[in-house]
């Protein structure tokens, strides 16, 4: 999904919208997360296997549906551009309330998490790799030519735009490709990710904790889709050790992902297709998609489109504190935990884990995502030994973590409509590989892992 920088000395120009934007926006998130939680889980069998549509799916998809209709509602009910420029720009802070609850939740599982041993090692292997495997024969059958390494390389969040946009251009074969699965991601990613690790879940093939591990894509919204999904489906206590090995896979995907993709993935896509197309393109019509715009690049890995707005900290405070209290909604509704004096308290910890992990990106220059800081705060915390993590893990396993994925995804519904004109222009064939490679990630990840959990004999 579309993230922001997360900075706290923009400029006035650079706000993303008004006071009364802000409050209608957050109103309708509001709305949507309690709709969303009122419908609840959804499942249905297909074939063999079960699908469950979480609250958090419901979300997204309401989200996406108001802003597309924004056009034809009256001016004071619309959700326009600037609404939903503004809405991306929440997007990532948003994300950090629900890293933080995953770190405190791993904190107290590490032993668990270590026991995994070279199981969580390799899996990043097909992360990185699976996209490629799974993508680029698809691409070259379907007559797509050098767009296919862009596609195919990563699952083109922006570090994987700022990439292709230093190495080639945006207005290259490769820059449509990145942008075409870029979009595509934003676009349709969580939907197609929850399903598919529902599906797969719902078989009994793999070991829950293998699909977890491939749940860790690198994009919090579609890991918080993906392991909503297969945890669904596991008991209370499985569930929550899906929550804790996809937030791990996801930690590592983060931190190393940039430098994964650049020196290996990326020249290893370059060299397949050059193996690869003379035999599975060969005499196929070039099926590029007309060039979207493209967003401009930046010269640091961590580039973000140009649209997503900063914040100022006002701004990221007042979105940690709602989207926390939203996700009580969720914690009351589906989880039947009250809000009382300890949930409240569970809530606090969760903010303040997020406010502290955020000082810390700022005064380390930002030289590691805000994620990681947040991440290995909420873990020390918990860790088994840290003076009162008994108390801490007590108070913030109240709250229910697929509760705190729901406004984050109603959020990420409301950015959407603002990327459909340009997704409309990329074509059928590159929307399908683009799938290709999101499938390729979470399942190399998890065969990988099946394997080192369960060897051959």
């Amino acid at each position: 999904m579309t993230t922001t920088t997360l900075a706290a000395d923009a400029a006035p120009s650079d706000r993303p919208t008004a006071l009364g934007g802000w409050i209608k926006l957050f109103a309708y998130a509001l709305a949507i997360v309690t709709a969303a939680e009122l419908i609840g889980n959804v499942s249905f069998a297909v074939g063999h296997g079960k699908i469950i549509l979480l609250p958090l799916l419901w979300a997204l998809l309401m989200g996406a549906a108001l802003g597309l209709a924004s056009p034809r509602l009256p001016g004071a009910l619309a959700v326009g551009t600037p609404l939903q420029n503004a809405a991306s720009a929440i997007l990532q802070p948003a994300l950090l309330i629900f890293i933080a609850r995953l770190g405190l939740l791993v904190g107290g599982s590490l032993p668990k998490i270590l026991g995994a041993g070279w199981a969580l090692v390799f899996q990043e292997f097909g992360h990185f790799f699976g996209t490629m495997v799974f993508g680029l024969p698809v691409a070259l059958l379907l007559g797509i030519k050098r767009e296919a390494i862009g596609a195919t390389f990563s699952v083109g969040r922006e570090p994987s735009l700022a990439i292709i946009g230093e190495k080639y251009g945006m207005d290259s074969p490769e820059g449509r490709g990145v942008l075409a699965e870029y979009l595509t991601g934003t676009v349709f990613g969580a939907v197609f990710i929850a399903v598919l690790a529902g599906l797969i879940a719902s078989l009994g093939i793999f070991n829950p904790l293998a699909l977890a591990m491939g749940a860790g894509v690198g994009s919090g919204s579609m890991m918080a889709a993906a392991s909503g999904a297969i945890a669904a489906q596991q008991t209370p206590e499985m569930a929550k050790d899906v929550a804790t090995f996809a937030a791990a896979s996801n930690l590592i995907t983060t931190t190393i992902g940039t430098y994964f993709t650049l020196f290996l993935s990326l020249p290893f896509t370059v060299w397949a297709y050059g193996v690869l197309e003379p035999v599975l393109g060969r005499g196929r019509a070039h099926a590029a998609p007309e060039a979207a715009p493209a967003p401009a690049p930046a010269p640091a890995p961590a580039a973000v489109p140009a649209e997503a707005p900063s914040l100022g900290f006002g701004e990221l405070l007042l979105t940690w504190i709602l989207v926390g209290l939203f996700g009580l909604i969720g914690n009351r509704l589906v989880y039947n935990t009250a809000p009382d004096a300890a949930v409240l308290a569970g809530m606090a910890i969760v903010v303040g884990v997020v406010v502290a992990g955020y000082g810390l990106y700022r005064l380390t220059a930002r030289r590691l995502p805000a994620v990681v800081w947040v991440s290995l705060i909420g873990m020390v915390l918990t860790y088994p030994g840290t003076p009162f993590s008994a108390e801490v893990a007590a108070l913030t396993g109240k709250i229910n973590f697929l509760a705190l994925a729901t406004p984050i995804l109603a959020f990420a519904g409301l950015s959407i409509a603002k990327d459909v004109p340009a997704f409309r222009r990329l074509g059928w064939r590159i929307v399908v590989v683009s799938f290709m490679a999101n499938a390729g990630t979470f399942l190399g990840a998890a065969l990988i892992a099946q394997f080192w959990m369960h060897p051959p004999l």
